[in-house]
Formats: structure tokens, sequence, C-alpha cells
């Protein structure tokens, strides 16, 4: 699979670096609508996305090369080049998440009605995502046989992608994009529901993404590894406890998401 998009010859677009942008463009979206559904100010909501996701980039970055420094210390000028991958979602969700808390302990705002907010369209930017990984050759699963991945009916295209290293691959990545939409679509429907407490939808977030990510973990053969545990895996399990956690904290709250407006301050 080419990884390249378009070649100019003074510069490359590449595939991987395209659908992130989407994703990013897609989030910031589903994000602005809802922030006009409750009223929120444009200028914050604009500075928060953008410090947000330029946090979340370097948390993404930061966590990949930290599980893989074998490699970087080898070619560390390799460490800035993203478009050629290696950007870990558990990373830009941890360096996102900690811009949120500075921020809103700054602005006096309520941290989870934000993460609100926020949740729904993470789903979509990950379902969007994982097919910047198809066309880097990464997120795959075990070997099986050209004749298992016909069986799955899925496009030429996507076969041949996941011929890698001179074997036919799971398509892991195809797997996760689909859990990740239909969680999206969970979430977009929860967030209806006149009966939804403020820290719910980023508690089921958690869990959904927590469950989703164990299981196509399980398949994956090119995990972050610590020694013999997938790091995916483990924060996977931590995402889950504290999805659990803010569901049941927030089930006899009386801090419900109406028509009106829910405002960010505490």
């Amino acid at each position: 699979m080419n990884p390249v998009m378009l070649d100019l010859g003074f510069i490359q677009i590449k595939w991987y670096s395209f659908f992130i942008l989407i994703a990013m463009l897609s989030a910031c979206f589903i994000i602005y609508k809802e922030a006009k559904n409750k009223k929120i100010e444009i200028e914050d909501l604009e500075n928060v996305l953008f410090y947000g996701i330029i946090c979340g980039i370097i948390g993404a970055r930061i966590y990949y090369v930290l599980f893989n420094l074998h490699y970087y210390l080898k070619d560390p000028l390799e460490i800035i080049k993203i478009w050629n991958g290696g950007l870990a979602i558990h990373g830009g969700i941890i360096g996102c998440f900690l811009f949120l808390v500075y921020y809103t302990k700054k602005k006096k705002w309520n941290l989870l009605v934000l993460l609100d907010i926020i949740a729904v369209s993470l789903l979509l930017a990950q379902a969007i995502g994982r097919w910047g990984n198809f066309f880097n050759g990464e997120a795959y699963g075990r070997v099986v046989s050209y004749d298992f991945l016909k069986s799955l009916h899925l496009p030429k295209i996507i076969i041949e992608g996941m011929y890698i290293d001179g074997f036919y691959r799971e398509p892991t990545f195809l797997y996760e994009s689909i859990l990740s939409l239909i969680g999206f679509l969970l979430l977009i429907i929860l967030r209806k529901s006149k009966k939804i407490r403020v820290g719910q939808l980023s508690g089921t977030y958690l869990i959904w993404y927590g469950v989703e990510r164990w299981i196509i973990e399980s398949f994956r053969s090119d995990s972050l590894m610590l020694g013999p545990i997938k790091i995916a895996q483990l924060i996977s399990f931590l995402f889950l406890v504290i999805g659990i956690y803010l569901l049941l904290k927030n089930i006899k709250s009386n801090r419900y998401y109406k028509k009106e407006r829910i405002i960010l301050e505490n």
C-alpha cells in the first residue's frame, strides 16, 4: 500500500496526515455543533480546541516514542517526523486531558461538562484516524490467509493493503474503526436523552473504548509493549475502571442535560 497520497516533488502529502486532519476536523465540527446548542462562547471553545489538539498531538507522539526508544535513539530526528506514523491515541487522550484539567481550573469551569462535549466526538475521530494506520501499514493483526480475508467480503484494496512484510494480516484497524463508529452513534443517541447526567457521556466513552481496545489488542501483533504486557490493554483497563466510576458516581446526581443552557462554570 502506497502511503503517499500526493507527490508534488518538493513535498509529499501522505494518507496518514490526510486522515488525521479529517479526523480532527470532523471532531471539531461535532464539538462546535454541541457547544452552540449549549450556548458556549465560540472564542472560549476555539482556545480549548486549538491548545487541546496541540497537547493531544504532543502527548500522542511522546507516548509512542517512549515505548519505542530503542528505535528513536538511533535517529533522534525521526521523533519529529510524525507524518511517518507513530501517534498513540492513548497518549493523545492523556495529553489533551491534562491540558483540559489545567484550563478548566484556570477558567473555573466544570471539567466534566467540557469532557462530555468532547467525548462524543472522539470516537468519530478515532474511527476515521484508523484509516491513516491502514495506509501506513500499521495497527494490523495476526497472520491470516488470503481466503480468510476474502471470507470477510472485504474490498480488494483492503485485502491488498493487508499484505504486509510478506504475509496477509488480520485487519484489526478495520475492526476498531467499525466499533468506534458504532460507539459514536451510541453516544449521539445517549446525548439526546433527557435523563443523561453530567459526566455520564464521558464515563460511557471510557467504558466503550476501554472494552473495544482491550478486545482489539488481543488480535493485534504490532502493539506497544512493556515487557510481556500490552500497554494499550493496561490503559484500557484503567479507562474501564474510571468509566464505571463516573457512571455510578453520577447516577444519583440531579445535574441533567436538558434543552436549556448547561453552563461550563462550576
